[in-house]
C-alpha cells in the first residue's frame, strides 16, 4: 500500500537537527557541570576550598549548592550534546540556564531556604577569595548560562541546514522503504498537480523551453497539414 507524504513533510526540519547543532556548548556545560559537583570534595586536597574543616566530607549545603545544579547541568549539556531532536535540546539548554543561575543566587538564597551556609574561603589573600567565588559559584555559573543560552539560540533557529537534513533524512528512509519492497512513496504537491507514484516521489525532469521561432514554425506545418 502507497504512502502518501506532504510536500511539508519533506520541506521539514521543525524538530530534526544535526547532532552537531549543540555539540559544541553542551561538551563545555558537562565540563563545568563536573567541575561544579566534584570541586568541593576535591579542592581540600590543593588547598583550594570553603571551610577547609569539612575537608571533603558531605554537607547539605554542598549538596543543594553544589553537587544539585552541577549534576543538573551535566544532564542539560548531554542533551544538548547528543541529542537529534530540537525539543529535547531545548530542554537541555534550559536545564542549562536554570543550573547556571542557581550556581549564582543559590547562596543568596541558602539562608531563606535553610539549606545551611558553605562557609568563607579559604584564602590567605583577597585575590585568591575572589578566584574561588568565581570559580566555585558566581563565574561558574554565568559560564554555564552563557553556552546555555548560546546553545538555545542556536536551536531556536530553523536554518537551511535544518531543511536540507531532514530532506536527506526523508530520502534515505525513502529509499530504505523501496528497497524492503514497499510501493513506492506518492508525494501530494500543494499546486494541485497529480501524484507522481511511478517514479517513487523523484521529481520529473523540466521540459526543454521552445523558442518562438519554433513554436511558430511548428504552428505552420500543422496549418499546412490541415489545409491538405
Amino acid at each position: 500500500m502507497s504512502r502518501v507524504v506532504a510536500n511539508e513533510e519533506v520541506q521539514g526540519g521543525r524538530m530534526a537537527i544535526p547532532r552537531s547543532r549543540g555539540a559544541a556548548s553542551g561538551f563545555l556545560i558537562v565540563l563545568l557541570g563536573l567541575w561544579g559537583a566534584l570541586v568541593p570534595f576535591v579542592g581540600p586536597l590543593f588547598d583550594f576550598a570553603y571551610d577547609s574543616g569539612l575537608g571533603s566530607s558531605w554537607t547539605n549545603a554542598r549538596g543543594w549548592l553544589e553537587v544539585l545544579p552541577g549534576a543538573v547541568a551535566v544532564i542539560g549539556g548531554f542533551l544538548l550534546m547528543t541529542s537529534r531532536n530540537r525539543a529535547a535540546g531545548m530542554l537541555g539548554g534550559w536545564l542549562s540556564v536554570v543550573a547556571g543561575a542557581w550556581f549564582v543566587v543559590g547562596r543568596v538564597m541558602a539562608t531563606t531556604l535553610t539549606i545551611g551556609e558553605i562557609g568563607a574561603p579559604v584564602a590567605p589573600t583577597p585575590v585568591k577569595a575572589a578566584w574561588l567565588e568565581l570559580t566555585y559559584f558566581y563565574g561558574l555559573g554565568a559560564l554555564i548560562v552563557f553556552f546555555g543560552a548560546m546553545g538555545l539560540g542556536r536551536l531556536s533557529v530553523r536554518s537551511v541546514r535544518d531543511v536540507d537534513h531532514a530532506q536527506r533524512l526523508a530520502s534515505a528512509d525513502r529509499v530504505e522503504r523501496l528497497d524492503d519492497g514497499e510501493q513506492p512513496t506518492t508525494v501530494m504537491h500543494r499546486t494541485g498537480s497529480s501524484p507522481s507514484a511511478a517514479t517513487g516521489g523523484l521529481p520529473q525532469p523540466a521540459r526543454p523551453k521552445r523558442s518562438w521561432r519554433e513554436r511558430l514554425g511548428r504552428r505552420g506545418d500543422q496549418d499546412t497539414l490541415v489545409g491538405r
